[in-house]
C-alpha cells in the first residue's frame, strides 16, 4: 500500500475511485496507527484491527465490519493526543464520521458517530458494563459528559443505528488486548471496498 494515494475526485471511473478510496482510508490509518491509544496498552491500529476482528467473529455486515475499523478514524485526522486527559472532549466521533462520510454510507458513518453516546446509554441502563470498563475509558466518559440520564437513554435507543452502535460499542471496549491476534489490515480492504459509496 502506497502512503500517498489519490482523492477520489481525482480518479475517472467508478472502479477507480472505489479503489482510490480505499487505499486512502486505509493508508491514514496505517500510517498514524502506530500512535498509542489513548491510555491504553494498545496502538491505534491494533485497537482498530482488534474491533474488526471481533466484528467478523460476531458474524457483522460488511458494514458493522468496516464502522469497527474505522470508528477511531476522528484520532487519525485530528491532532488529539492526551485530550481527554486534559479534560477536553474533541468529539472524535463526529470528526470520524463528518470525514468519512465523503466516501461511506451512514450505515458505516453514524454507528461510528454514536459510539460515544452508546458507552454513554451503556452505562444509564448497565452498571455491570460500567464496571467493566477500563480507566481510560472511565476518564474518557467524566468529559464526554458521563452516563445518560433515563431520559436521554430513551431518545438514544429509540434513535436510528443505535442497535448497531451499541454492538460496535462492545467490540470496542474488548479491542484493547496488547497480545491480540489479528488479520492485517489489507485483509479488510474488501470490507472496505464493498460498502464505498458508488461514483455519481
Amino acid at each position: 500500500m502506497t502512503s500517498e494515494v489519490a482523492k477520489p475526485a481525482d480518479a475517472g471511473e467508478a472502479g477507480d475511485v472505489r479503489t482510490a478510496a480505499a487505499d486512502e482510508v486505509l493508508a491514514r490509518l496505517d500510517r498514524r496507527g502506530g500512535e498509542m491509544y489513548g491510555g491504553e496498552a494498545v496502538t491505534q491500529l491494533q485497537h482498530a484491527l482488534q474491533a474488526a476482528t471481533l466484528a467478523r467473529a460476531d458474524e457483522a455486515p460488511p458494514h458493522l465490519v468496516v464502522a469497527a475499523l474505522l470508528h477511531d478514524y476522528g484520532h487519525i485526522v485530528t491532532e488529539d493526543e492526551g485530550a481527554a486527559e486534559r479534560g477536553i472532549d474533541r468529539m472524535h466521533e463526529d470528526a470520524a464520521a463528518d470525514f468519512l462520510a465523503a466516501w461511506f454510507p451512514a450505515e458505516v458513518t453514524e454507528p461510528i458517530r454514536l459510539h460515544v453516546a452508546a458507552k454513554r446509554y451503556l452505562c444509564a441502563i448497565d452498571p455491570v458494563y460500567f464496571d467493566g470498563l477500563s480507566p481510560a475509558s472511565v476518564a474518557s466518559l467524566a468529559v464526554q459528559g458521563g452516563p445518560f440520564t433515563p431520559d436521554e437513554a430513551a431518545a438514544f435507543a429509540a434513535g436510528p443505528h443505535a442497535a448497531d452502535a451499541v454492538r460496535l460499542r462492545v467490540w470496542d471496549d474488548i479491542a484493547k488486548d496488547p497480545a491480540a491476534a489479528t488479520p492485517p489490515l489489507a485483509d479488510f480492504r474488501r470490507e472496505v471496498v464493498a460498502v464505498l459509496r458508488r461514483a455519481g
